[in-house]
């Protein structure tokens, strides 16, 4: 079903965390897995004063860092027996994912989202942007890591919490 599987990293554990269920539908599926990360340089615009020279040195400092990064993170997939391809693009993030998946004829965007409720979609994240824009399929796993309540016996064997 899925031959192409498209995997937005930005260098966050967070983000990362949609790799083993990404690495169990690749081998079912016997899908090409791409690794992409968007250098995205928002503070640019600001600074467009600033020398040339020092804007240049950390564009290639962000693309070296790219390229080690996903290196590293594709070898952890192959050693799970994934064929992994590796991407690094520069812009906006939302934009620059959805159009690689259509220019590389993708199948499927799976990115993980930490999912902030309502806020988030007022204000506009990078998962929601593409889940609404894509014109393929898009997995969104929610990977925020939620604390049950302290039980009543928890409660009273915690110093300073309170009984409400």
């Amino acid at each position: 079903m899925f031959k192409k599987i498209l995997v937005p990293l930005d260098g966050s554990e967070l983000a990362a965390k949609i790799l083993p269920q990404v690495v169990e539908m690749a081998k079912c599926f016997q899908a090409e897995v791409t690794l992409l990360h968007v250098c995205y340089y928002p503070i640019w615009t600001e600074i467009a004063e600033a020398p040339t020279a020092m804007l240049e040195k950390a564009r290639e400092k962000e693309l070296k860092w790219c390229s080690t990064f996903l290196g590293e993170a594709a070898k952890k997939l192959q050693a799970q027996g994934v064929t992994v391809k590796t991407g690094c693009v520069e812009g906006v993030p939302a934009r620059e994912i959805i159009y690689y998946a259509s220019k590389n004829k993708m199948d499927l965007i799976a990115m993980a989202t930490h999912g902030k409720g309502e806020v988030a979609w007022v204000i506009g994240s990078t998962a929601e942007k593409v889940v609404t824009h894509a014109t393929v399929p898009v997995l969104l796993a929610r990977v925020i890591e939620v604390k049950p309540p302290l039980l009543k016996e928890e409660w009273f064997a915690t110093p300073g919490v309170e009984i409400p």
